[in-house]
């Protein structure tokens, strides 16, 4: 959609009305100017209702990719239009978990509408004593497990493609994508 022109949007403030009266009468002047206010009515009613073009939750949808640039925001044309505005408008919150389990599963399920658990640390190991041995190897790193959510199915591809932007670059990801939720494993 374009805002440039629309048709037959009337000027909220038509320059013909606001001319000196030596031109109210004046056929030219008034055809002039109302071509005037076809260009400027668009660029008004923007201007009026500027405050609902930068809230995402109302902003018309051709305007979102901008919104998601302005916060950093992942804007995806294949997502729906509702994941992209809680995208945007979750933007914060989830920089704020960027690299983390939580943050991974949140990507996730606002990407795909799937459901994800992360279990595993990533490989980290540490000693609180001074001059300890080393800790045991730490397992392979941490997995993923993905299954679908919302009634559809579940892209693998898509799944490890976003894994693999949103995992630190220093981790390994093992991803499992489900048929169904995983079973209770005694928890």
């Amino acid at each position: 959609m374009s805002r440039a022109a629309v048709p037959g949007l009337p000027s909220r403030y038509p320059i013909g009305g606001q001319l000196p009266a030596l031109y109210a009468d004046d056929d030219f002047a008034q055809r002039f100017t109302a071509g005037l206010d076809t260009v400027l009515a668009p660029v008004f009613a923007t201007l009026d209702n500027l405050p609902a073009y930068l809230d995402p939750r109302v902003a018309p949808a051709d305007f979102l990719a901008w919104l998601a640039s302005w916060v950093g925001a992942d804007d995806d044309p294949r997502w729906p239009v509702e994941s992209r505005r809680e995208a945007v408008v979750r933007a914060v919150e989830l920089h704020r978990w960027r690299g983390t389990g939580r943050g991974l599963v949140e990507g996730l399920r606002l990407a795909l509408g799937v459901h994800a658990e992360v279990t595993g640390d990533g490989g980290a190991a540490w000693s609180s004593t001074a001059g300890a041995d080393f800790p045991p190897e730490p397992p392979a790193g941490a997995l993923v497990r993905v299954w679908p959510g919302r009634g559809r199915g579940v892209d693998p591809d898509r799944v490890h493609e976003i894994v693999r932007a949103m995992c630190p670059v220093h981790t390994v990801c093992r991803v499992e994508v489900l048929p169904g939720p995983p079973a209770d494993e005694g928890r």
